[in-house]
């Protein structure tokens, strides 16, 4: 993938030169896994490495700044940005603990979002990225959650990342709740951020009850139940095949 840099000044570029390298460095490390076990075979062409400012005003309107658009991935570095906009998902919600775990939110976790873009361009999602896509929106991006954060974090810090975002979906499933995972996107893009993040939260929490409560820790015969569904016809749902919304009740119960 070539690097592409696009900031304001060399002074700005400098101040995250070093962790652009070490996400570098790692993001290679991560490519190789995807390719000998998760049906990575073309790479994205280019990362844009951006401000923050930039990747949300300028290459995009998403508010999030990581982004792929067909085969580039844009990014910032900027881990004070993402601390900021980590908090800005809680709508100001009296959550102290939430918002101190978000106030040193690490560089780990940071990397994740980057792994999180090279996964979508795996071939085990059977919809293209860049095309409209019906019912699967949420597995693709629980999946693109879920591996990262369970091939690159630390048991410690998965877990953690796992208990903030398990309680987010509780405290904010009275206001966005209603809507089925299968709408992933309807509507989210058209609300507040946290709008946005309640649809990544509950599709990552979706795919770990599937992979490690119903399929006992195999992510394989996960993805080889989804391409059955797709192979059948899509006859159904995908949430349904899988019998997630039932699921994600017994989640919210807990």
């Amino acid at each position: 993938m070539k690097p592409i840099f696009a900031f304001e000044s060399i002074e700005e570029y400098k101040k995250h030169e070093s962790l652009i390298q070490r996400f570098s460095d790692r993001l290679n490390e991560y490519q190789e896994i995807l390719e000998e076990n998760f049906a990575l075979t073309e790479a994205p062409k280019a990362i844009v490495w951006t401000s923050a400012e930039l990747a949300t005003s300028i290459f995009s309107e998403i508010p999030i700044p990581a982004f792929t658009n067909k085969d580039t991935i844009y990014i910032t570095p900027d881990l004070t940005a993402w601390r900021k906009l980590m908090i800005e998902q809680l709508d100001g919600k009296d959550l102290p603990h939430i918002q101190r775990f978000y106030e040193n939110f690490s560089e780990n976790l940071l990397f994740t979002i980057l792994a999180h873009e090279l996964t979508h361009h795996s071939d085990l999602f059977v919809d293209e990225f860049d095309e409209e896509r019906h019912d699967s929106i949420w597995f693709e991006e629980g999946m693109c959650e879920y591996l990262p954060k369970k091939l690159l974090l630390s048991e410690s810090e998965f877990n953690g990342i796992t208990v903030v975002e398990t309680e987010l979906v509780e405290v904010f499933t009275e206001e966005y709740g209603l809507r089925s995972l299968d709408e992933f996107g309807s509507a989210s893009y058209k609300g507040s951020l946290s709008s946005i993040m309640f649809d990544y939260w509950r599709s990552f929490l979706a795919i770990k009850f599937l992979v490690e409560e119903r399929y006992q820790n195999d992510v394989r015969l996960v993805l080889e139940d989804y391409r059955k569904w797709h192979e059948g016809g899509r006859k159904t749902s995908l949430s349904s095949y899988f019998n997630i919304e039932q699921m994600m009740k017994k989640i919210d119960a807990r």
